[in-house]
């Protein structure tokens, strides 16, 4: 088992401050055994909804829950919306001693009643699959090449790995998102999740999904606020500000994990992603990924011109532009693109992320550095431009 300290320091956090704590992330990433860790000596009653028993019991959630004195966990409490208004209720009352973890696989956009029912009310924690400062940085390529979600990572062999991820991907069409209220055709959206699989990277064109699908734009925004409210696509938007350059406008879309999105590109093994179009946008996925999560900061955005300038993310930290590029290159080197980025946005730093192991610089504020020198960054106030 990978502890998840980080995880769990965070909820404890936020319970000091709220009386309801959410965790929320996909299907399958550990939210249930890490809210089961938090359980641990606390003498929780847990409710899964999952399960026709857990919810038997909550036929009469005011009374049910209305008479617990310590910690309740909630497991997948989508399938019953109606709690939300429940849970207000209970905290509202005055001296109440009743903590609530509830666990979601679907974003507040999409489940109501959490940001609505709950407001002031409650804090957030979003959990994903592993990433490398739990797993290892030395296992960078197994976690690249099989993803987060911890029955991937942790299979016997590739092939046990890409089962799993095979099978998650049919029952979350078949079943997850029936259960989310959404009567989408499987086959249709699939289709469209695959056709994203194949954007990956790349800036969203709704008129071309809609044209590719057979139907209306609208219906392709729709599945991909559906897909992203399920924590499975990542759409990033483009910056712009008052420059003398035509300026992207679209978001661009990401396949959240990376096994996700190299079996939906049907690649069996790591030799087919090394021979395959996407690598180096299966690269770069991956790595904003990592970014993101370390940072977490909400307000990411990425930028490009129609002339071709463009930087894969443009953080705001600490009264810093940041820049990241991301590279699959043995040594990348300097390009009009860094410079335009450079020069055009008034980065005080550019890091380009490779999988080299050492950092050196490239040009005056721009760097090379491996993804494990990231967080290292960001602790040490991420000016630093030293080696590893």
């Amino acid at each position: 088992m990978i502890l998840r300290k980080t995880y769990l320091s965070r909820i404890e956090t936020l319970f000091k401050v709220f009386p309801v704590v959410a965790m929320l992330g996909p299907r399958q990433c550990g939210k249930t055994t890490m809210a089961r860790m938090f359980a641990l000596d606390r003498n929780a009653e847990i409710f899964d909804l999952e399960d026709p028993a857990g919810r038997a019991r909550l036929t009469a959630p005011m009374m049910e829950l209305g008479r617990k004195a310590s910690w309740v966990i909630i497991d997948e409490i989508q399938r019953l919306p109606e709690l939300f208004e429940i849970l207000r209720v209970l905290v509202d009352r005055p001296g109440n001693p009743t903590r609530f973890l509830i666990l979601g696989s679907a974003s507040p956009h999409l489940v109501k009643g959490v940001s609505e029912s709950l407001a002031g009310r409650v804090g957030f924690v979003d959990l994903s699959g592993f990433d490398l400062s739990e797993t290892g940085f030395q296992d960078w390529r197994t976690l690249w090449e099989r993803g987060g979600f911890p029955k991937s990572y942790l299979a016997k062999s590739d092939a046990d790995s890409r089962l799993w991820l095979d099978q998650f991907i049919r029952t979350f069409l078949e079943r997850d998102i029936p259960q989310l209220g959404f009567s989408i055709p499987a086959d249709a959206l699939r289709r469209f999740w695959t056709m994203v699989a194949h954007y990956h990277g790349q800036t969203w064109n709704a008129a071309e999904f809609a044209r590719s699908l057979g139907s209306s734009e609208g219906t392709a925004r729709r599945y991909l606020d559906l897909l992203s409210g399920a924590f499975m696509t990542r759409c990033i938007q483009p910056w712009h500000e008052n420059l003398k350059k035509r300026q992207v406008k679209a978001p661009k879309v990401y396949i959240r994990d990376s096994g996700i999105l190299h079996s939906l590109l049907s690649l069996p093994n790591a030799n087919s992603l090394q021979s395959h179009p996407k690598l180096g946008a299966s690269w770069e996925g991956f790595v904003v990924e990592h970014i993101i999560r370390w940072f977490s900061i909400p307000d990411i955005y990425y930028w490009a011109t129609y002339s071709g300038a463009e930087l894969d993310l443009l953080v705001m930290h600490q009264g810093e532009r940041l820049g990241f590029e991301v590279k699959y290159s043995d040594a990348p080197g300097m390009t009009k693109s860094l410079a335009s980025a450079r020069e055009d946005l008034r980065l005080d730093r550019v890091y380009v992320v490779y999988p080299g192991p050492a950092s050196y610089a490239i040009a005056d504020k721009i760097i090379a550095t491996p993804l494990s020198n990231i967080p290292r960054l960001e602790k040490l106030g991420i000016t630093d431009n030293s080696g590893p």
